[in-house]
């Protein structure tokens, strides 16, 4: 290897990585990128003209597509500061100032020389080295004030780098896109909501969670002010998880989340005299809201985890913690979590082991053997359960090198450290498609004897899969026909979690047949997994998704449906309909890379088998699937583009029709006894003068034509006989009339707008176009070139979401452009009236 070593001496990394790469040699790949960071090239670029800043900007927007925090911030953190830029320019500008200032007297020297009477060479020559001297300063002061304007774009760049790479620019920019074109259906949660008995507490509780679902991002929370007395049913944990909901919907609003939360919060991070289960909850709400950006948020949940004994606080600062240090591996949290795991509560554990495990994802930490040993000593199951799963994410994308670890608990005698076992297997194998992954779970899937087990061995394939989704099918089909129930149920979910936004016509003939399975929850399972499968799909793509939603209807109003399949139908409308229509579930980036958080959020999902809580975590996989292009300000310019494909194909459901106050049906006609003798009399004549060849009289024709069934196939038969005769008479109707409705063949769009996955092959930019994007598939945030820069820029005017939870009596706060929930008609025109 010393022709690496010699590569990185002599500063060809390029070299170096590609060698590394063909001698499989992953220590030196690693050291070639460490010594050439990725900051590094980010510097330099911003150092360049403005193409140069675009291409930083769009690979940091890149970089954050991927998620994964740790390496975001070392990225940041590497980068000079911009207060240390303008410093220096300081001291440049103070350099400038005093030379000018010690150069003066050559000036005075000068002015003395001309008035002297002595005019010798000696003090003429003074006199040229005089004006020598102010014109170097005046070039000098000219470079400085040059130089004092480059550092001052220097150091701009760097702050809006600086402000992509920690996450605050893109979330500003996604919490814009989903608050104005949110396109919730409310009617869909009214419908919900009517049908839920009142007594039925896990139908209520499912349709706060599909509310926050559905709501994702958009911090419209309409639904849940106008059904406030609706709402206060909601008790003990169900009051957990209703004001957690607010974090889903407020999630990325992280300047002012706090502040939403506060009248929730413990106050002075403590308890603050109300309900435990909305300051656990509010605890919880807070870490979906900071999710992966929780530097201005940890320290108060820390300070809230340590200020309280109650376990229900507990769970959710536990929880809230573990979202917003998500993989930094900090010793300060994990010391305080691991306090509160051992206090051997199993309400408080169940969340700390959780909590630790998200603390550490990806690390593959020594704590984990920590962990381990605990869960053999524990008695609770639910810690067992929660440490098992934290674990699994400590060893998250580490494949080989979590083999023994895997190897550990797939052995164990406790079945719960064997389910643990699966998630190790699928999330240290996420989106590899290894063949010996994959033969392991399938040989734990038939054969373990515990039911749990062998259903997230099935349900592990999804996690494995997910870079390959149209292989998933194939391989789960066999045991979607499993005489086990758990087995098919895990192969729904496999399905869902692979397929997800793919509206994949495999998937859905595999999950058609499960949505009617005999038993309950592989019914619910199919549901939530043929939402996630059709996510953005349109009945003009699939005729699938016009029957399910009317299949989801249909058991939504049926009152002698299982609970747990309504639930799954309630869920399933929820993660159809997710931000608003503005999302889909996204468990790998653009560029091919997986986002961490999803895979994550995803995993810790089907944890609801246990813990409805936890549903939440899905929302961690929600994706804005939008076109967002900005300038080298990182503004949004008002500029048009092509979609090149029916717009039918990718545009928005259409809005549930609000039931209709007249009944069109035609209710059947009563007959009198009298009415009927008399029409069998009329019946016999008809039948008699018709066998001696008499006409019939006037009545009793009228009274065949109107009454006879078959009169309406007679008359049509005359009609046709009518027609063919040459003596009839012919009817000018006119030229035959054009089709006006005919749909266009392709859409103009507005940036920002609504792209979908699928859709974006057939975005094109129109030729005389002023911007060109950078990268050559325009999607997500797309940096773009200006070819016209003299010319003004017209920017996009956004919408800005409320900053603050109205209170109750406040009315709605949707945004004028989003659905509303009944089409009115408009006013009619003003007219006189005359009598």
């Amino acid at each position: 290897m010393l022709v690496v070593c010699r590569c990185m001496s002599d500063g060809k990394f390029q070299q170096a990585v590609g060698i590394a790469l063909e001698c499989r040699r992953l220590d030196k790949l690693e050291q070639a990128i460490s010594k050439r960071n990725v900051a590094n090239i980010l510097d330099e670029l911003i150092k360049g003209d403005k193409v140069d800043t675009l291409l930083a900007y769009q690979v940091a927007f890149d970089l954050f597509e991927n998620e994964y925090q740790p390496f975001l911030l070392n990225v940041r953190d590497s980068l000079p500061d911009p207060q240390t830029t303008s410093s220096s320019k300081m001291v440049v500008e103070g350099t400038v100032t005093s030379s000018i200032e010690n150069d003066s007297s050559v000036g005075n020297v000068e002015t003395s020389a001309a008035n002297s009477p002595l005019t010798g060479a000696g003090v003429l020559l003074d006199g040229t080295a005089g004006r020598q001297a102010a014109e170097d300063t005046t070039s000098t002061t000219e470079h400085g004030s040059s130089s004092s304007q480059e550092l001052s774009v220097y150091a701009d760049r760097m702050v809006k780098l600086k402000g992509i790479l920690s996450g605050e620019t893109p979330i500003h920019l996604a919490l814009q896109f989903l608050y104005g074109r949110n396109r919730s259906d409310l009617l869909t949660l009214k419908t919900i909501k009517q049908s839920v008995e009142m007594r039925n507490s896990v139908c209520h509780s499912a349709t706060i969670y599909a509310n926050a679902l559905m709501h994702a991002g958009t911090t419209v929370d309409t639904f849940l002010r106008e059904n406030l007395d609706w709402l206060s049913r909601a008790t003990n944990w169900a009051k957990f998880s209703a004001t957690a909901g607010l974090g889903v919907i407020h999630r990325g609003h992280l300047q002012q989340g706090r502040s939403l939360m506060a009248p929730y919060l413990p106050q002075n991070g403590g308890s603050g005299g109300g309900s435990p289960y909305s300051e656990g909850g509010a605890l919880y709400a807070l870490g979906l809201i900071h999710a992966n950006h929780g530097e201005g948020i940890k320290q108060f949940l820390l300070e809230s985890l340590r200020n309280t004994n109650n376990e229900v606080i507990q769970h959710g600062a536990c929880l809230g913690l573990g979202l917003a240090a998500l993989g930094t591996a900090d010793e300060e949290v994990y010391e305080d979590i691991k306090s509160v795991l051992y206090t051997d509560s199993a309400v408080a554990g169940e969340a700390a082991g959780i909590a630790m495990g998200l603390l550490m994802v990806g690390t593959a930490s020594e704590k984990a053997g920590e962990m381990l040993a605990y869960a053999h000593d524990t008695q609770h199951e639910k810690i067992i359960r929660g440490l098992a799963i934290g674990i699994a994410l400590v060893v998250y994308g580490r494949e080989e090198e979590a083999d023994t670890l895997i190897e550990q608990m797939t052995r164990d005698q406790d079945p719960i450290l064997r389910y643990g076992g699966m998630y190790a297997l699928a999330l240290a194998y996420r989106g590899t498609a290894n063949n010996s992954a994959i033969r392991r779970l399938l040989h734990f899937a038939v054969s373990d004897v515990s039911d749990d087990v062998r259903r997230a061995a099935v349900l592990a394939l999804g996690f494995v899969l997910c870079s390959e989704p149209e292989q998933t099918p194939r391989i789960v089909s066999l045991l979607s026909e499993s005489y086990n129930a758990h087995v098919r149920y895990g192969a729904a979910l496999a399905v869902g979690i692979s397929c997800a936004g793919s509206g994949s016509s495999e998937a859905v003939s595999l999950l058609e047949p499960l949505t009617s399975d005999a038993v309950d929850f592989v019914r619910q399972g199919a549901l939530m997994s043929m939402a996630m499968v059709l996510m953005q799909t349109t009945e003009a793509r699939d005729p699938h998704v016009g029957t399910f939603r009317r299949q989801l209807e249909k058991i939504v109003l049926d009152k002698h449906e299982d609970t747990m399949s309504k639930m799954g139908a309630i869920l399933a409308y929820g993660i159809l309909d997710a931000g608003g229509r503005n999302v889909s579930i996204m468990l790998q980036s653009r560029t091919g890379h997986d986002r961490a958080m999803a895979v994550v959020g995803m995993a810790i999902f089907t944890q609801f088998w246990y813990w409805y809580p936890l549903i939440y975590f899905i929302s961690l996989s929600f994706a804005p699937t939008a076109f967002i292009g900005l300038n080298h300000e990182l503004k949004m310019p008002k500029f048009e583009f092509i979609s090149d494909i029916r717009p039918s194909i990718f545009s928005y459901p259409p809005p549930t029709a609000p039931p209709s106050t007249s009944s069109n049906i035609k209710l059947p006609m009563a007959v009198l006894s009298t009415s009927a003798r008399a029409k069998a009399r009329a019946k016999k004549e008809v039948d008699s003068k018709a066998s001696a060849g008499k006409p019939l009289p006037r009545e009793v024709n009228t009274n065949l034509s109107s009454d006879s069934s078959g009169s309406t196939e007679g008359t049509e038969k005359d009609l046709t006989t009518t027609t063919r005769d040459g003596d009839a008479m012919e009817v000018d109707t006119g030229p035959e009339k054009k089709a006006t409705n005919a749909e266009p063949s392709s859409e103009v769009l507005s940036n920002p707008a609504r792209v979908v996955p699928l859709q974006e092959k057939y975005i094109k930019f129109p030729e005389g176009c002023r911007f060109a994007p950078v990268k050559k598939t325009p999607s997500g945030f797309v940096m773009l070139r200006d070819l016209d820069p003299l010319e003004p820029v017209e920017l996009v005017s956004t919408n800005a979401p409320s900053t603050g939870l109205p209170s109750s009596n406040v009315g709605a706060t949707v945004p004028a452009n989003s659905m509303p929930v009944d089409d009115e008609p408009a006013p009619p025109e003003p007219f006189v009236y005359v009598p």
